[in-house]
């Protein structure tokens, strides 16, 4: 029996629900800008739906292709180390989306218009300002992306890690669902300037969460600290040499592109087709609150079951949720018991997208930290994100693309009777992305058969 002031109940240690606390902390900061960052490229700093989506797009990307190189550093330095430099960039990011428009607005560069949105800025380049601020977020929120999934690893058996990861999944989810939470009523009370003021929200809860790793966080499990530059590039070229973790990362690839629909498409979509009291916030929150609700159930069924099996039935949801999401325009936008068919399809298709999310994300993670030796856990999860980095490149330049062509911004129409025959088939978005469904799915399923028939000849 461990008697050790760092042992906690159930077998998990105090530094396994320090991590997983500043990552709930962490998640409702980012959830709580990234559900309407396209909308603050657009609406505050006049960017265009194309430019919103890429700039969106690269910025989430880099955000998950940094971690195969910020979870290698922090493997050398240590995680402690790791986390605080992490949350301070995040606050001065944070910060930083707040205090630019009015900034902006002070200098003079830019002034309010009568609807509380800037002008002058579409034509400047100037509103390119925000470039820097985000490369700063997206360095720190590289560093948590590898470090609290490698955490998890560092503190669990291989009898409890599946259980842990399903833990530290529902605080990724409860997070995400209060982030979302707090933009609509901002929104309601001080209009367009919401998607100004949640940065300082964001900034507190990061500084919340780098004090209580300062003041709370220590681990006794330190084994790679200090390795050398050439420990690591060796550690590093052990992974890109697993044909079968790349192949994976390809694979759910796939899965994440229609996830990443949630942030990309889905709240100008509602907002567009369903009319400005759309509450895209609400409807995003669907996702978390199905998670949080179903993950554990989910992961103790599939218990006895391999990761890779549970992966496959996520799989074979993820192009049923584009096809829900797409039947709402078909129905037409009457409204039934008080919601529109555009919103009700939208919730009913995201809540197997969320159930699908419970089959795959845990046990994903968990795939990946089983192939992690020693002291190389921050390395491993970092790398397994990057199917994230492609994802969101992908994924949110297509819903740029698409928006575009199927579901234009209104303001660009001389009247209404023009816009309605221009998104006359927005749907079809969702078309396109049930099919991406589809082939990862079916790719999933022959990857499982050929690894099976390779493991059983050996």
């Amino acid at each position: 029996m461990n008697n050790s002031p760092l042992r906690t109940s159930k077998g998990f240690s105090r530094a396994f629900w320090v991590s997983n606390t500043v990552e709930l902390f962490e998640r409702m900061a980012y959830y709580a800008v990234f559900i309407v960052l396209t909308i603050y490229l657009s609406s505050i700093l006049g960017f265009n739906d194309f430019e919103a989506s890429m700039i969106s797009g690269l910025f989430s990307g880099g955000l998950y292709l940094l971690p195969i190189f910020s979870g290698a550093y922090a493997d050398k330095i240590g995680f402690r180390k790791s986390m605080i430099v992490a949350f301070s960039l995040l606050s001065i990011g944070y910060l930083g989306l707040g205090v630019l428009p009015t900034l902006l607005e002070t200098t003079g560069l830019v002034s309010y218009g009568v609807t509380t949105q800037f002008s002058g800025l579409p034509t400047s380049s100037t509103r390119w300002i925000i470039v820097p601020i985000l490369l700063i977020l997206m360095t720190g929120g590289s560093f948590i992306k590898s470090i609290i999934s490698a955490s998890v690893a560092k503190e669990t058996t291989e009898a409890t890690r599946a259980r842990g990861y399903s833990i530290f999944y529902m605080m990724v989810n409860i997070g995400a669902f209060t982030g979302k939470t707090i933009i609509d009523p901002l929104r309601n009370v001080i209009g367009e300037k919401a998607y100004i003021y949640i940065n300082y929200f964001s900034a507190s809860m990061t500084i919340i969460a780098l004090l209580a790793v300062i003041l709370l966080y220590k681990s006794t499990h330190t084994t790679g600290e200090g390795k050398s530059m050439r420990e690591i590039g060796q550690g590093f070229m052990r992974i890109v040499c697993n044909w079968r973790l790349l192949v994976l990362i390809l694979i759910v690839t796939g899965f994440w592109m229609v996830q990443q629909q949630l942030y990309a498409t889905m709240p100008k979509y509602v907002i567009r087709m369903a009319g400005e009291t759309a509450k895209p916030g609400w409807i995003a929150n669907v996702n978390p609150f199905v998670v949080v609700c179903c993950v554990s159930f989910i992961t103790r069924l599939m218990a006895k079951r391999s990761a890779i099996t549970s992966m496959n039935i996520g799989m074979f949801l993820i192009p049923l949720s584009a096809l829900l999401m797409a039947c709402g325009n078909l129905l037409g936008n009457d409204i039934i018991s008080g919601m529109s068919n555009i919103t009700l399809m939208m919730v009913a298709g995201i809540v197997v997208q969320a159930l699908a999310e419970c089959f795959i994300s845990p046990r994903y993670l968990e795939y990946f930290s089983l192939q992690a030796p020693k002291g190389e856990e921050g390395m491993y999860l970092g790398f397994s994100h990057l199917h994230s980095f492609l994802s969101s490149i992908l994924g949110f330049g297509l819903a740029g693309v698409l928006l575009t062509k199927y579901c234009p911004d209104p303001v660009l129409f001389e009247t209404r009777a023009a816009w309605e025959l221009a998104s006359a088939n927005a749907h079809y978005i969702w078309y396109y992305f049930a099919g991406i469904g589809l082939i990862a799915a079916i790719a999933l399923l022959l990857f499982a058969k050929f690894t099976t028939s390779m493991d059983k000849k050996k």
